[in-house]
């Protein structure tokens, strides 16, 4: 704690690029969750590995990621500094709302609770995600303004403020950004079970739109001359580093470029994700195919041909052009 006799600051000691790894709180909320959904994650592991069945190391490893960068962006130096730098208070929203959410999305974690479950209970969750409060949740404009609302809501209401002044707030925007961003990446990536499925170019379309709405909130927050929660930073009367209308600025430009750069790993995973379905598709109408014509050389007798059945004729033999050259 650096207390200052000329303008009666009592905070952390000037920022150095150090504390990030140096400096450490206790946030003992989000450690709690990150216990439990760890170990629970982990156990459920456990218990498919035991019945024969093999989990994804990289979903793992996702999973666990997002929980460790969440405990980081809480109890680390970005924590320490939270309420005293608007630029920390930024990188930390865009992380929490977007990455920490995204990691843990990837990790598929209710894939891995309906496998773990014996029947009956998969059955209930199952039934819980066709409900209709669920289908609606993830209904892509739904979810859209779960993303995109909460950063101009933050900045632009008391919510922000009072993020600053009372703890019980604070921990309160550390666990609701990554459930609304949780909200918006599970119903896009669709990697576990949704209500309902929406084409994955959505989530492209989606992704555009964010980053201009990111674009516009880092603008108003540049140059919209208001100063953001201005009382508290005037009051806090920190002695070093930036004056409050430059950290704003600084803060801003943060929002506007970090938000559009951790786009990138959404973007990434969703081709991704369009790729391996679009690998399984085919791959199911192959076996189809093989199917079909496998059952009609079945019930053809010994030594003949077996005669396309319609739709498994080529198109060709069909073509009033070219089927004289193949014996249509």
């Amino acid at each position: 704690m650096h207390i200052s006799a000329a303008s009666g600051y009592h905070g952390p000691p000037p920022w150095q690029w150090a504390d990030l790894a140096t400096s450490w709180t206790l946030e003992p909320v989000v450690l709690a969750l990150s216990v439990l959904a760890g170990g629970g994650y982990l156990l459920g592991v456990r218990r498919l590995a035991r019945a024969g069945t093999r989990w994804q190391p990289t979903r793992t490893a996702a999973f666990l990621g997002g929980l460790a960068l969440w405990l980081w962006l809480t109890c680390s130096g970005i924590g320490v500094y939270e309420r005293i730098l608007f630029t920390d208070r930024a990188v930390q929203v865009v992380l929490l709302l977007m990455v920490v959410p995204l990691l843990l999305a990837l990790g598929a974690p209710v894939s891995l609770l309906v496998e773990a479950s014996p029947p009956q209970r998969q059955e209930r969750i199952l039934r819980a995600l066709r409900s209709g409060p669920s289908k609606l949740l993830m209904f892509p404009a739904v979810s859209t303004v779960l993303l995109m609302a909460p950063p101009w809501l933050l900045y632009f209401t008391p919510w922000y403020e009072k993020s600053l002044s009372s703890g019980a707030w604070n921990i309160g925007l550390h666990v609701s950004l990554v459930a609304l961003g949780l909200a918006y990446f599970w119903p896009r990536l669709q990697l576990d079970p949704v209500g309902r499925e929406y084409p994955h170019l959505v989530g492209l379309f989606i992704t555009f739109a964010e980053v201009i709405f990111d674009a516009g909130l880092g603008i108003v927050l540049i140059y919209g001359g208001h100063l953001v929660a201005g009382h508290y930073y005037v009051a806090l009367d920190r002695p070093w580093g930036p004056s409050p209308a430059q950290d704003q600025t600084w803060g801003g430009n943060a929002l506007w470029v970090l938000g559009d750069l951790v786009g990138l790993p959404f973007l990434a995973a969703l081709v991704r994700r369009m790729i391996v379905q679009g690998r399984e598709e085919t791959a199911r109408v192959d076996a189809e195919l093989d199917r079909q014509y496998a059952a009609v050389a079945a019930a053809v007798p010994a030594g003949g041909e077996p005669e396309p059945e319609e739709g498994m004729r080529p198109w060709w033999l069909d073509d009033p052009n070219l089927k004289h050259r193949y014996g249509g």
